[in-house]
């Protein structure tokens, strides 16, 4: 008989791996997918947004930057601080509250749309996220998600980590958002309407070794492994990541451009 997860060991554990490094270098270069997601969901001034899990904020500026009144959430408060002063250079108002994704501090049907950017699909226990996610949109609201796949670039980055750092049996991969099939099975029974559209983010580097140094630096699953790891094991790592990215880059030698299936996902609440 398998060992129940500890669920609270492994979000403390996720907790530590993003407050580590400094994602916001790594984040900031995905704000096209935030400002994409917000024109998916045809976001409106004055809409009440709330973003989950906003990182640095990639969602948030593209739905403040659209009119929205904007609430932006996270476990991991330095994040937020990111994306604040983000949103200070703007001269945009937002209200930006630590707060965690499975256990979100608001009334059911308080947001006109619920944003997360490669956010959410981390939180630990996917169900109760899903659920709380489905929670706070109101009737006639929308979801906006963006997912790494698991046949993806990341999601197969995410695997090789697994290789070498195994995660705690019975977690379940983040990539699991990236699945139609899982989505509808986590949406469908509380009627919503999900629309999907397979997109590609392009991550621009000189080379692999520049990837690798920028992740391995900055980017807290990536740097927290090699940490982790002895110098015979690291080095075995960061083999592994150089053959699949150089093996998906489509530059050739010249450069380094690595595409990164996402799902971009619109659930509509009936």
């Amino acid at each position: 008989m398998s060992t129940p997860i500890d669920l609270t060991a492994l979000k403390n554990r996720q907790m530590a791996a993003w407050a580590s490094g400094d994602y916001a270098v790594i984040g900031t270069t995905l704000q096209i997918v935030g400002e994409q997601l917000a024109e998916a969901c045809d976001l409106l001034c004055d809409e009440r947004v709330l973003d989950v899990a906003a990182g640095n904020g990639n969602a948030t500026l593209a739905a403040a930057r659209r009119g929205a009144r904007v609430t932006s959430t996270d476990y991991v408060a330095a994040l937020l601080e990111r994306g604040e002063d983000r949103a200070r250079a703007e001269r945009l108002e937002v209200t930006f509250q630590v707060a965690d994704a499975e256990a979100l501090p608001f009334e059911d049907g308080s947001f006109d749309a619920v944003l997360s950017t490669f956010g959410v699909m981390f939180a630990p226990d996917q169900a109760k996220a899903a659920a709380e996610l489905a929670r706070v949109c109101r009737p006639g609201g929308r979801i906006g998600l963006a997912n790494w796949t698991p046949e993806g670039f990341v999601g197969q980055m995410f695997k090789t980590l697994g290789r070498h750092m195994p995660p705690p049996p019975g977690a379940q991969p983040p990539s699991n958002w990236g699945s139609e099939a899982w989505l509808h099975k986590h949406f469908d029974e509380r009627e919503f309407l999900l629309q999907v559209t397979r997109r590609f983010f392009n991550f621009r580097y000189r080379s692999a070794a520049h990837f690798i140094d920028t992740f391995r630096t900055w980017y807290g699953p990536v740097h927290k492994a090699f940490a982790a790891l002895p110098p015979e094991g690291a080095q075995a790592l960061e083999g592994d990541l150089a053959e699949l990215i150089n093996r998906l880059n489509r530059t050739g030698e010249k450069s380094l451009v690595v595409p990164s299936e996402y799902l971009e996902v619109v659930i509509t609440r009936r």
